[in-house]
This record gives C-alpha cells, sequence and structure tokens, in this order.
C-alpha cells in the first residue's frame, strides 16, 4: 500500500488527531509535544482533543559526523537512553559519548529556561499523556522520552506520530501503553522525506503554539 504525504506539520497533526478520538474531551488527558518539530503536530492533536497543550524536553544524541544518525537520547529528569549496540558497533569511545550527552544537557537546560523560565514542567502525575513527535525514525528520543514520563506517575502513555518506521512503532509498544502512527512506510529513511513542507520549527513558534492552546506562558 502506497504512503500518504503530509503538507505540512499541521496537516499531519490534524490526520492524527483523528485517530486519537477515544481521549477527546477528557479531564485527565493532556498532549505533550516534543520540541521543536513535534510541537505543531501536538497542537493540532491537543486542538481536536479539547486538552491542555504542552511540550516535553528530549534531546537526540547524534552519531559523530551523521547527526542525524541516533545513538541514544536525553530526557528531562535526569533519563540517558543509549543504543549500546550501534555505540559498539562503531567503536564511539565513552569519552565522546559523555562529551555529547553534556553538550546536548546544556541545549536541554537552554530550552528550560527559554520555553519555562522558572515555572514547574507540566504535572503528569495519574494522567494520560500523549506524546507526540513529526516522526519516528529509530525512536531513540521518543523511548528517552516515555521512560522519563514513567519517573513522573501518569496513568498511562500514549506514544502518537503521524508516520514511522514499522520495527520503531512495535519496539515502542514495549514501553509505551499505547503507540499510534498514521503511516509506517517499510522504507522510511529520513522522517522529511514524508512532508511536503519540512521547515525547521523555532522556539518562537513552539512558544506562540502553547500560548495559543491556552497553557500558561511561562517563558
Amino acid at each position: 500500500m502506497a504512503t500518504d504525504r503530509f503538507a505540512n506539520r499541521a496537516e499531519a497533526g490534524r490526520r492524527l488527531a483523528q485517530q486519537l478520538d477515544a481521549y477527546a474531551e477528557r479531564s485527565d488527558v493532556i498532549v505533550l509535544g516534543l520540541p521543536r518539530g513535534g510541537v505543531p503536530v501536538a497542537a493540532e492533536v491537543a486542538e481536536h482533543l479539547g486538552a491542555p497543550l504542552d511540550v516535553f524536553l528530549v534531546r537526540k544524541l547524534g552519531v559523530p559526523g551523521h547527526q542525524e544518525l541516533a545513538m541514544g537520547a536525553i530526557a528531562e529528569g535526569g533519563v540517558q537512553v543509549l543504543d549500546e549496540r550501534l555505540i559498539d558497533a562503531l567503536a564511539i569511545p565513552r569519552a565522546v559519548v559523555h562529551e555529547i550527552a553534556q553538550r546536548e544537557q546544556l541545549e536541554l537546560d537552554r530550552r528550560d529556561r527559554q520555553y519555562r523560565g522558572t515555572g514547574p514542567r507540566p504535572n503528569v502525575a495519574d494522567r494520560t499523556v500523549i506524546v507526540v513527535d513529526d516522526g519516528l525514525a529509530t525512536g531513540a528520543t521518543m523511548e528517552a522520552a516515555v521512560l522519563a514520563l514513567r519517573q513522573l506517575g501518569p496513568a498511562g502513555v500514549i506514544v502518537a506520530a503521524p508516520v514511522g518506521a514499522p520495527e520503531t512503532c512495535q519496539r515502542l509498544r514495549q514501553h509505551a501503553d499505547r503507540v499510534v502512527c498514521v503511516e509506517m512506510p517499510r522504507d522510511l529513511g529520513a522522517v522529511g522525506r514524508w512532508y511536503d513542507d519540512f521547515t525547521q520549527t523555532t522556539d518562537e513558534e513552539v512558544r506562540q503554539l502553547i500560548g495559543a492552546a491556552g497553557a500558561p506562558r511561562r517563558a
């Protein structure tokens, strides 16, 4: 079966939201977008469901010289997920992994200040959390997000994305209560292949989307 492309992240979010109708108008549901690209998708989902929107901060750890290839990720709450097989296969020194993780931690902290200021992180305890990204390639970033969220005591964690690699969506089912992917092409390649417009989302756009959804402006 042919895989349909998305015009942009907003259209992808609307199509994704249609598969999440079971969570509409529920007071226990919160939608979290993974910055930056997941936030425009999450905004459409949150609007469709009548749910609050916030962000959840995660940073991918890219392989040196091949930044799009993830060897792991870090998330707020001090969680780190590493693809040990990939690191060993590419013989990446542990000192290099540590250096990259430290650098990405600085960016994660910067975004925390940028999006939240001194405000609190979203309260997910006893709530059903829908975590949204614009695509799932290796899934390392999303996996880190799910593991971090589990430490905060949610009632359930739903992973949602417009497009994802079949094996990645299947693997994430081991960590999440449910995984929803609109399209699962056999040959995913880069996520951007499946969008006509995959322009990078900016920090300002993230803040505007959070504000437009009615979440507190924390920055």
